[in-house]
């Protein structure tokens, strides 16, 4: 899987507008997890407020790192083995993209048009897919 460059810059330029709210962000996208997902509240022991902080700062790097994305690899890779640590498994990344769209879709209103759907989709296809991976081929060893 890949993506285009045309994509990254739809994907890059969306989050730029969604950062002047993204705590607000932030709070609709961990509801609207819990609504989907209601077994993943209890991995959340921290103040979610701060928890959100943590989010959007993430996505951030994810989203600037994709011009580099073989910066980005080891940078995802990390954060996979952090959150196996925090309990996290590979069925939790459906709803977390699913929040996650959701949420893009809430902050962007009429700027969320298919094309733009489509790119957060591929990459966020592709990071949970390199995420996954490497902790797939770490519980192999």
């Amino acid at each position: 899987m890949s993506i285009t460059a045309r994509q990254i810059q739809l994907v890059q330029h969306s989050f730029a507008q969604v950062e002047p709210i993204a705590a607000q962000a932030a709070q609709m996208f961990y509801a609207k997890l819990f609504e989907y997902a209601p077994q993943v509240r209890p991995l959340f022991k921290k103040d979610l407020s701060a928890q959100g902080n943590m989010l959007m700062a993430t996505i951030k790097v994810a989203v600037r790192g994709l011009n580099d994305l073989n910066s980005l690899v080891p940078v995802l890779q990390q954060l996979a083995e952090r959150h196996v640590n925090y309990g996290v498994k590979a069925e939790h990344y459906t709803p977390v993209g699913n929040a996650l769209l959701w949420t893009l879709k809430q902050g962007l209103g009429e700027a969320w048009t298919p094309e733009l759907r489509q790119a957060w989709v591929d990459v966020f296809r592709l990071m949970a897919t390199t995420m996954k991976d490497h902790v797939k081929s770490n519980q192999a060893c």
